[in-house]
């Protein structure tokens, strides 16, 4: 029988019990190991049934227990030990509190996903992974996050396979009443809404959820409220879901609700109210359009509104490719804004000239949420060095004249949160060597380049703990393959290959991530009699756990799961080659422990970061990737392998393929199986020994949140809040002001003439030119712009590379047909084909780049042939 109604009903705990109600509420405890041996030792049955879900633990232990526990004065004083301990981390100072200078009183961090914890399914890939690891990072700092997300009753799909190897996706609904999590509520005990106008008089409402993730409180709406119609009450119903028109009122939730809701939050609980906002991509873009609206409720236009806003807004791209954008189509977005729906104040066309594709190889007619990301933010980074360079190239368009490199879009490599992706067994080794405290430190505010201490670690020791995580991992694959077979029909009597599935002395090679056709899941494949001979391998074998989901409506994605469904299914290797479906963070805590090598093979460069082998790294699993994203900047042959890449331009994609995949079968054949399996005069494998270590020692620090954290606030929330504070209401004025009048002057303004002290075409390393100006700056002034001198060495087709910039000093002007004099010293400081040219910005002291207003003059042709600007 169905019920008709669902009832969540809550343990009632005994008093001396009550802190476990507190531990459970905070999210703290996916990361603390001490917090979750707690929990584990209430009812060890329990917590392994619960899927250690702290608050379905309490739901489900039997009463006589916890009134056993209420009298159990070793397992009390436990609990008082850690309730103190969650009391001091949430009080006392942390690293942010020890800095000096005027950092942000609050940041709000907004992502239209979080990955926290295995018990609150709010991500489904690695920006949402990030996104969680952001926040707890930020935790152990001290950093005062807000973070804005929305809360999705369906989560991501869960994944199983058909008998056939095809994937099936299924959408349990998600009660959050039986999920970490509080309603925010009004002071008369009424739960706290925010609402957004929608066309035709309607309204969306939603709930604010409150989960707390250790000091960081994360802000999640909640539109399957009664007050909405069906179809509002759908808005937050699945991550990614819908079709555009679903998409955009999501955006627009996260974005327009979510800062409503922050400024709920802050008014109930008294928070600082944030200085800084930061957009994790383009989703949640619209917050920048409410906060404009604010300010012009207070008085301010539109265009200085905008100003400020910029001031405090930092935008992170996540994407390397244009496709992985949303858009949409601008008939759409109109219908959203304006008298009859959100934000009646604000001009419709204002709205949409934000978004709207209005450069060169863009489609006018279509809204990006990215470009409406980048010009709603002063401050804007890729995540990876290389990412930061692809996004300058992607997003050049929006700032013309400017090379690619001085596009304002600069990178912060992204990191991952060491205590909630170490292994119990790794932390423990650490602390034996330098002690808890000093582990626990090093993992999370980091700041030291290496981890010494890790070479005091005997080569036994370390071998020991690599064989003791394989083990657990060949373990959890078994019961894992096991299940997936009964889902696709197995009986029991068919499944007693299972137990011979995986050999823990075996080299182990992980693969799990999501499966957009540029990762290439199935790259391994191209030559599978290779593969089959490295499976099977008489002395040298290896063995390869792979795992990852196809988005739903790709069904290119799932026909590459099939296929290697399919090889794996093969009797011949199936105990050497496994998928594991329904990949999620669970999954991976155990996975990327227990794998010698990653395996990472995208088409270069769409990997913007890929963080999954930076969480292998640090737990003594080398990696074997190409050299894309974080890879390409930190690799080193002591760290793992790369693999050759064939990108050139005019390589066909199916060449290309196997030629990298032949690249990659050559390093495991001839570099890495002999190195894992040869022996040393101790009886191990020493080489392979002194790569762990040294991945430890001089890879780990790099790839930690902490560290990740620590750039955002110095490089970019300081300078945000110093940005916003200077924003008051005149000088964002003042500011839009110089910018209209600026855009309006700038096609008078030019660079006429050009001349030097040069006598020749060439000249000596270290000597100096005179250089002299002259300029016309039509209705400008000189302190409306600086002009530059920009030097360096020129290709073979006179473009500048590496170019340096002198501001050139004003002389005298307006002489009488208005034009200005500018002089200044060029230093020949390269050797080789050296060139210079001539460029006029606009400055303000309120601007953050020379970039930033998209404005540049350049020396017309016939200037330039005339002043003869190349010196060989």
């Amino acid at each position: 029988m169905k019920a008709i109604r669902r009832l969540t009903v809550r343990p009632v705990l005994p008093d001396p019990l009550r802190p476990l109600s507190d531990l459970a509420r905070n999210l703290r405890w996916s990361w603390h190991p001490e917090t979750r041996d707690l929990f584990q030792s209430v009812d060890p049955e329990c917590w392994a049934a619960s899927g250690r879900d702290p608050v379905r633990l309490l739901g489900t232990v039997p009463p006589g227990r916890l009134a056993e526990l209420a009298e159990d004065r070793r397992f009390l004083r436990r609990l008082t030990a850690v309730a103190d301990d969650l009391d001091h981390y949430m009080s006392g100072d942390r690293w942010y509190q020890a800095r000096s200078g005027r950092l942000p009183s609050a940041v709000a961090y907004f992502s239209p996903e979080f990955g926290i914890t295995a018990a609150l399914p709010q991500y489904s890939g690695g920006l949402g992974i990030l996104a969680g690891d952001h926040l707890k990072a930020a935790s152990d700092l001290g950093v005062p996050l807000i973070g804005v997300g929305l809360l999705y009753r369906h989560g991501y799909f869960r994944q199983s396979l058909s008998r056939d190897g095809w994937q099936q996706e299924h959408y349990p609904v998600l009660d959050p009443h039986e999920l970490p999590l509080a309603l925010l509520k009004e002071a008369d005990g009424t739960p706290a809404h925010v609402a957004l106008a929608l066309p035709g008089g309607r309204e969306l409402r939603a709930r604010i959820w409150l989960a707390q993730v250790g000091r960081v409180p994360l802000l999640l709406l909640d539109s399957d409220v009664e007050e909405n119609d069906l179809g509002e009450r759908g808005v937050t119903d699945r991550l990614y879901g819908g079709g555009s028109e679903h998409r955009l009122l999501q955006e627009m939730l996260l974005g327009i609700g979510g800062v409503r809701a922050v400024r709920t939050y802050c008014r109930l609980t008294g928070h600082d109210a944030p200085e800084v906002f930061h957009t994790n991509e383009g989703h949640a873009g619209f917050l920048g359009l409410e906060r404009i609206s604010e300010l012009c409720d207070e008085g301010l236009e539109f265009g200085s509104a905008l100003e400020a806003v910029r001031a405090g807004t930092v935008f992170t791209t996540h994407t390397p490719v244009p496709a992985g954008i949303d858009r949409f189509d601008r008939e759409l977005v109109a219908r959203h804004f304006g008298p009859d729906a959100e934000l009646p104040r604000i001009d419709v066309e204002r709205v949409l000239r934000l978004g709207m594709e209005t450069y060169p190889g863009g489609e006018p007619n279509l809204f990006n949420m990215a470009v409406m990301g980048l010009r709603l933010a002063q401050r804007a980074n890729g995540v990876s060095l290389l990412h930061g360079g692809v996004s300058r190239e992607m997003f050049a368009g929006l700032w013309p004249g400017f090379d690619a490199e001085e596009v304002p879009i600069t990178s912060v490599t992204n990191g991952v949160h060491a205590p909630t992706w170490v292994a119990p067994e790794v932390l423990r080794l650490g602390a034996r060597q330098i002690g808890v405290q000093r582990a626990e430190d090093a993992l999370t505010v980091g700041g030291s380049d290496r981890w010494d201490s890790v070479a005091d670690i005997p080569d036994q020791d370390i071998w020991e703990l690599r064989r003791t995580l394989r083990e657990q991992l060949v373990e959890a694959v078994r019961e894992r393959l096991r299940a997936s077979w009964r889902q696709r029909g197995a009986g029991t009597a068919e499944l007693g290959w299972i137990d011979d599935v995986l050999d823990p002395d075996v080299l182990t090679i992980g693969f799990a991530r999501r499966v957009p056709s540029y990762k290439r899941l199935t790259l391994m494949l191209r030559d599978r009699d290779r593969l089959m001979d490295l499976l099977l391998h008489a002395e040298r074998p290896i063995q390869i756990v792979v795992a990852g989901k196809a988005h739903p409506a790709d069904d290119g994605g799932k026909r590459l799961v099939q296929e290697l469904v399919r090889f794996a299914d093969d009797p011949r290797v199936r105990h050497r080659i496994v998928f594991l479906p329904d990949y999620g963070m669970a999954m991976a805590q155990k996975l990327y422990p227990g794998c010698d090598i990653w395996l990472n093979n995208p088409l270069r460069p769409l990997e913007a970061c890929g963080t999954s082998g930076m969480k292998a790294a640090l737990n003594g699993c080398l990696n074997l990737s190409v050299l894309d994203g974080w890879w390409d900047e930190w690799f080193q042959p002591d760290f793992g392998w790369a693999i050759p890449t064939a990108d050139g331009a005019g390589t066909d994609p199916d060449r290309r393929d196997a030629i990298e995949a032949s690249a990659l079968y050559d390093l495991l054949e001839q570099r890495i199986t002999p190195r894992f399996y040869e022996r040393g005069a101790s009886g191990l494998p020493d080489r392979w020994i002194e790569m762990v270590r040294r991945t430890l020692s001089l890879l780990g620090p790099k790839v930690l949140a902490g560290r990740m954290v620590r750039e955002y606030v110095e490089r970019l929330y300081a300078p945000a809040a110093e940005a916003h504070r200077a924003m008051d209401p005149d000088s964002a004025r003042s500011l839009a002001e110089w910018k209209a009048r600026v855009r309006a002057a700038w096609p008078g303004v030019s660079v006429d003439h050009v001349e030097t002290s040069a006598a020749g075409a060439t000249a000596e390393l270290g000597s100096t030119l005179g250089l002299r100006v002259r300029v016309n700056l039509g209705d400008l002034a000189p302190d409306d712009v600086e002009v530059q001198a920009v030097s360096g060495r020129v290709d073979s087709e006179d473009r500048i590379t590496d170019a340096a910039t002198v501001p050139l000093k004003p002389v005298g002007g307006p002489d009488l047909e208005g034009r200005w004099a500018y002089e200044g010293p060029l230093a020949l400081d390269r050797t080789g084909p050296f060139g210079y040219t001539v460029r006029i910005l606009p400055a303000h002291r309120l601007l953050a780049s020379g970039a930033e207003a998209g404005l540049v003059a350049v020396p017309s042709d016939d200037v330039l042939q005339a002043a003869g600007l190349l010196m060989r």
